[in-house]
């Protein structure tokens, strides 16, 4: 920036295992955002190394990089990030035209993905006829529909009251420990972070802490 050189990670040294559920936290500007984009293939480190199921991420080439994202990766956002002019089922389905899939089985994959969330019957509905709640719930049915290993959250209850927040996180877990899809999840809010097996605390673009909670 300027004349000056910002380090948003210094030094992490960072293992994310199969079927974990990580909640990464930290003030704004901690670096808990670049990590983000560094483990979903979005950003490449400008040094050290990131390695993604034992491939080095920084020797592939841009397209390299989108197909190992779209095959391997979901991704949810704080502001859900759906084509308003297209009903749920059809936002569902984007990842599957890139795929090249025909459209019955997409159509049959995204309906699919809708009931797993909870919105069977609203297939039809366009984000402006849906709750906050649920066009979240699309969001995620969008990001799972091509079954990845790896689910990244963003803020998934940034945009939501708490009712809408604590329901978006049992549906996170439930697909954690009945999918086995790793999840990892930035978030401001502890509670949110509560539900998370493994929490992780970004300071100053270091980890100030790493520690995997308690079993109830």
């Amino acid at each position: 920036m300027g004349g000056g050189m910002v380090r948003a990670l210094a030094g992490v040294n960072l293992e994310i295992r199969q079927g974990e559920f990580i909640a990464i936290t930290g003030p704004s500007g901690s670096g808990k955002s670049t990590a983000m984009n560094i483990i979903g293939c979005l950003d490449r480190p400008s040094s050290g190394s990131f390695r993604f199921l034992g491939v080095e991420v920084g020797k592939l080439t841009q397209d390299q990089r989108a197909l190992l994202r779209r095959n391997y990766i979901g991704f949810v956002f704080q502001g859900f990030n759906l084509l308003n002019r297209t009903t749920a089922i059809e936002n569902v389905e984007l990842p599957l035209i890139y795929r090249g899939m025909a459209r019955h089985e997409r159509r049959q994959r995204a309906a699919e993905a809708l009931a797993l969330v909870g919105l069977a019957g609203r297939e039809h509905h366009t984000p402006g006829e849906l709750s906050g709640g649920q066009q979240q719930r699309v969001a995620i049915a969008r990001a799972i529909v091509t079954d990845p290993l790896l689910l990244l959250a963003d803020e998934p209850t940034g945009n939501l009251d708490t009712q809408r927040s604590h329901e978006i996180m049992e549906l996170l877990t439930r697909l954690n420990a009945g999918r086995g899809i790793t999840v990892v999840m930035v978030t401001h809010e502890p509670d949110m972070a509560a539900y998370a097996n493994r929490m992780i605390h970004f300071v100053d673009g270091r980890i100030a802490s790493d520690g995997v909670r308690a079993a109830a």
